[in-house]
């Protein structure tokens, strides 16, 4: 069991207090390692998961059809990253499980921020993904679905999006660093392996199976 400490697992770097306090710890990701290109630890966030930080940390994705929102509270300095994809079904309308899942996936994240003393009129948000990028899914449009839900629910919730990179027929690979909002996103042409398809499939298909179900307070 990882409790608040820090704890330093081997040359890896130290396991974030944040966890301690996650609303969500089976989603929080623990994918750490040091960037040295970058010059600081670092979170790789696979399908499902997210993270939140108030380090100054580089938060790490690669999203085909799902998406990732990048929220910050731009005065404290703080954020977090999430990776979610909407279930391909019927259920994907208003009001559906779908919409339900996406909802969930976002309200962990700035559920965790404003518990840790973010404040909603402080709060900006990028966003990314939902390339119509997996087989079998075109057709379906889940790219779009997915991209049109995180626009959408920000509207909604009033927290300002400061830029997106959404759609389109392509991977991307996002290097997010939350202590000052800094986005580089890098446009994957081709894939040179099936890692991420991979991915996305086997997450597709756990959400069909065991839709996401609970409610996350989101502190003031």
């Amino acid at each position: 069991m990882i409790s608040g400490a820090r704890q330093v697992l081997g040359n890896r770097p130290s396991v974030p207090d944040e966890l301690a306090s996650s609303p969500a710890q089976d989603c929080f990701a623990r994918n750490l390692y040091h960037d040295r290109v970058h010059g600081r630890d670092a979170a790789k966030l696979l399908p499902g998961e997210y993270f939140v930080s108030t380090r100054d940390m580089l938060l790490v994705t690669v999203l085909g059809s799902c998406v990732a929102a990048c929220i910050r509270d731009v005065r404290l300095g703080m954020g977090g990253m999430n990776h979610f994809m909407l279930p391909d079904s019927e259920a994907v309308g208003t009001g559906g499980m779908g919409a339900r899942y996406g909802t969930y996936a976002m309200e962990i994240l700035i559920g965790h921020l404003l518990k840790l003393g973010a404040r909603r009129e402080n709060l900006e948000a990028k966003v990314f993904g939902g390339g119509n990028v997996l087989p079998g899914l075109v057709q379906a449009n889940v790219g779009h679905k997915n991209a049109a839900f995180v626009e959408s629910f920000l509207k909604t919730e009033g927290i300002r999006i400061a830029a997106r990179d959404l759609a389109a027929g392509h991977p991307r690979k996002v290097y997010y660093f939350p202590a000052n909002g800094r986005v580089l996103v890098k446009r994957l042409r081709s894939l040179h392996n099936d890692t991420l398809m991979e991915r996305e499939i086997e997450y597709r298909q756990r959400l069909t199976q065991a839709p996401a179900s609970g409610d996350v307070e989101l502190f003031t």
